[in-house]
């Protein structure tokens, strides 16, 4: 099917309905931006969500996006609960809850010398679990306490003494998704989730110290806990092999589920149920689960650096905010004028709150919600907030975006020849592997200055703070 693309705007793009298509797409993007749709597959994913069940107002992709399982990354639908909408694992991803949690440090990047850094940097790689083992900060006794950390997420942490009361104020959620139940997990995910509580994992996944280069917004800034120079550390990871396992035993059941709902998609990756089905309802509970996994993991990796900080620096790091990237939620949104639940899928996309949303805790109220905004390797990450009026379900970017896959960086250039670029431009490197870093070299992603002047262009967000990386832990 070809696509009619209109450019409406500098930053948004509108996909006119055709075909099967329930509503059009909309993706937020410059003209720099917006993937080739001849060959780019992501804006033919962008068409293909259009076409769910109960799917409202458009299929949309953040400035971010590219190609990924069913859905692409970057991807954003909302479908309405009440009549008939589906819930898709492919609108969530496997690493379900993978998310961004930033700390700050009682710290200024003058503070912290070339001596202490590297200290600071074996410290943290000999601290933080990473790569595709077992090793963990938490390993669990049992199935008993992991179906607490499922049901309590980072509060069951924090109980159990990894972390702060405070940590919770700033974490979406409060710590912990509602409505999970270990019931609807199965004994393979259990059984791959036991031993990797508090583990970075591979891939994208890092722990970064940063320090904060420039104010955008000093009111939005302070209330976050931020200023000019300030020491930060960035935490990317998410719910590990438990979470992938429960997207592949769902994806499954859904699989076979379709035609008994009669549901037709376009690609098997798109399986779906209704929401509000007994395959909806397992998935919901079995990714609130995992979701709980995901903040518990990160609440376990926040304490270990915290000890590294502690033992190096004579400092603490207090919390920021936690948020997630690969969410299903039911929220309330006005659609034609009037409230409808809705299921909306954040798929390598960022919950943005704006100013005076109940979700809010009080001290961030007046500000909106912190937004994380990972760069690649060796490049400036963002710190965004949300804003009034946002088009997408409040939802902005998760991060720079892919250009090219795995394969490719690794063929572009060396782990070693990496380390070394970086090195060389001040930024201490604790790898897991060569072939890890040769993977997220920073050619292989989209330019992330570029991604976030056009999320605020889009009215998706708006920029609080940039960060600089110092030195950065790999999965």
């Amino acid at each position: 099917m070809g696509m009619r693309i209109v450019r409406e705007s500098p930053y948004r793009v509108r996909i006119e309905r055709e075909g099967d298509m329930r509503v059009p797409g909309v993706v937020f993007a410059s003209r720099a931006l917006l993937p080739d749709p001849v060959t780019d597959r992501s804006l033919l994913q962008v068409v293909n969500v259009a076409t769910l069940p109960g799917i409202v107002v458009a299929s949309f992709a953040m400035p971010d996006v590219h190609w990924g399982y069913g859905f692409p990354i970057g991807g954003v639908a909302a479908t309405d609960v009440d009549a008939g909408g589906v819930v898709s694992p492919g609108g969530v991803g496997f690493d379900i809850s993978c998310g961004v949690r930033l700390l700050a440090a009682g710290l200024e990047r003058a503070e912290l010398s070339g001596r202490v850094l590297q200290k600071l940097m074996d410290e943290l790689g000999r601290a933080v679990p990473r790569g595709l083992g077992r090793r963990a900060v938490w390993p669990l006794a049992g199935r008993a306490q992991l179906e607490r950390v499922l049901a309590g997420g980072s509060r069951y942490a924090v109980e159990q003494g990894y972390g702060t009361p405070r940590d919770l104020e700033r974490c979406e959620d409060g710590g912990a998704v509602g409505g999970a139940d270990a019931a609807a997990v199965s004994a393979r995910a259990m059984e791959r989730g036991l031993g990797q509580l508090g583990s970075l994992g591979s891939g994208n996944h890092f722990l970064e110290v940063q320090a904060v280069s420039e104010v955008h917004d000093e009111i939005a800034a302070k209330a976050f806990g931020l200023g000019p120079g300030q020491i930060c550390v960035m935490i990317h990871s998410g719910s590990r092999g438990l979470g992938h396992q429960i997207c592949t035993d769902h994806v499954r059941a859904m699989e076979k589920a379709m035609r008994r709902h009669s549901i037709s998609v376009p690609d098997r990756q798109l399986a779906c149920a209704p929401a509000g089905s007994p395959e909806g309802r397992a998935y919901l509970a079995a990714m609130a689960a995992a979701a709980n996994y995901g903040r518990a993991n990160r609440q376990l990796l926040t304490e270990a650096a915290r000890r590294a900080f502690r033992g190096v620096c004579g400092t603490d790091l207090e919390l920021v905010y936690d948020v997630s990237h690969n969410l299903a939620k039911i929220e309330t949104h006005r659609v034609d004028g009037t409230a409808r639940r809705l299921c909306v899928h954040r798929k390598g996309a960022t919950l943005a709150l704006p100013p005076r949303h109940p979700d809010l805790p009080e001290d961030l109220a007046d500000v909106g919600q912190p937004v994380l905004i990972p760069g690649s390797m060796g490049t400036a990450s963002y710190v965004l907030a949300g804003v009034a009026a946002n088009p997408a379900f409040n939802s902005t970017c998760h991060g720079a975006g892919r250009l090219h896959s795995r394969h490719q960086a690794a063929k572009a250039v060396s782990g070693r020849e990496l380390r070394d670029r970086l090195e060389g431009a001040g930024i201490a490197v604790r790898g897991a592997s060569w072939r890890g870093l040769a993977e997220e070299t920073p050619e292989a992603y989209k330019d992330v200055d570029a991604v976030v002047a056009a999320a605020e262009g889009a009215g998706l967000c708006r920029t609080v703070a940039r960060l600089v990386p110092l030195g950065v832990v790999k999965g």
